[in-house]
């Protein structure tokens, strides 16, 4: 048999309960807003999660610390031809003094463009499934004084930050959806307590505990939903002008957070997961408290 959320003419108007009925779609707004923030900010923070692993799992800088520029511009030179043949590596590329000299401008100023500024050669060095001790050893018996770090490790801490930042949004999901169901359970004993005479005057017009009890969930599956749509709505215009503000900041670490089409997809879907959790238990607390009055 198919169950029909929307309650119809005779279900509203046994059950109509006026102001709570209303109470309950507001509830409902606000735990679905609450539920969809809290899923966009999950969802945001694995996909950067992932994009970060991606990009940093196989680079690593290598610095040459060398005060005389000739020496230093030939081991630089020599270190690039010799990690651009090793096994995995992909890309090896020395970054240019005045790339070097703006991300030294908020420290130093314009005094970072004089030449003479004795300034390490920086080596960007790309590997996929390559051995970063072997490249770590070719760095060292060029430039014994090499120092490599690998941005994997540098950055660990802002990727467990992030990872943290992801299973907290979980949490509060589910902590929401049992906020939710407890919502309902007390919601369907006060509708039952309120319609006391009613539901026994149901008993005797040889109505069943389960027929009763469908009375209840499709009245709280309707409010349910109703309340959802909103607060689900309103949710997604406010991620919608989130990400709108990150993209415009320009990190790429920050637009990493945005959203997919399928994350969009999964965040509409709450609203009818919520309805039916609503709806399972309603029918669970219905059928107890009629159980115990028998």
């Amino acid at each position: 048999m198919i169950l029909s959320l929307s309650p119809n003419a005779a279900d509203r108007r046994l059950l109509d309960e006026g102001r709570s009925t209303r109470a309950m779609t507001w509830i409902m707004a606000i735990m679905l807003f609450l539920t969809v923030l809290a899923g966009a900010l999950g969802l945001g923070m694995f996909a950067a999660t992932a994009q970060l692993d991606r990009e940093l799992s196989g680079r690593l800088t290598v610095q040459i610390v060398e005060p005389i520029a000739s020496l230093r511009d030939s081991q630089a030179a020599a270190m690039v031809a010799t990690l651009a043949k090793l096994p995995g590596v992909t890309r090896v590329r020395e970054v240019d003094r005045a790339h070097l000299a703006r991300l030294l401008k908020p420290w130093l100023g314009d005094a970072g463009l004089d030449p003479d500024l004795p300034m390490p050669a920086m080596i960007d060095v790309e590997a996929r499934g390559g051995d970063f001790a072997a490249i770590e050893q070719a760095a060292r018996r060029i430039a014994p004084g090499a120092r490599v770090d690998r941005h994997a490790q540098w950055l660990s801490p802002v990727r467990s930050f992030m990872a943290t930042m992801s299973w907290l949004a979980v949490s509060l999901m589910l902590l929401i959806a049992g906020a939710t169901a407890a919502v309902v359970l007390l919601a369907a004993r006060a509708g039952l307590d309120t319609h006391r005479d009613t539901i026994d005057v149901l008993h005797m017009l040889g109505s069943t505990d389960v027929q009763i009890a469908r009375l209840f969930q499709r009245r709280i599956a309707f409010d349910t939903l109703l309340g959802g749509i909103a607060g689900t709505a309103a949710a997604l215009m406010l991620v919608w002008f989130l990400q709108a503000r990150l993209r415009a900041v320009g990190s790429e670490m920050l637009g990493g957070i945005a959203l997919q089409q399928r994350d969009w997809f999964l965040l509409l879907l709450l609203p009818l997961g919520f309805a039916l959790l609503s709806t399972l238990a309603a029918r669970v607390a219905v059928l107890r408290t009629l159980g115990k009055r028998l």
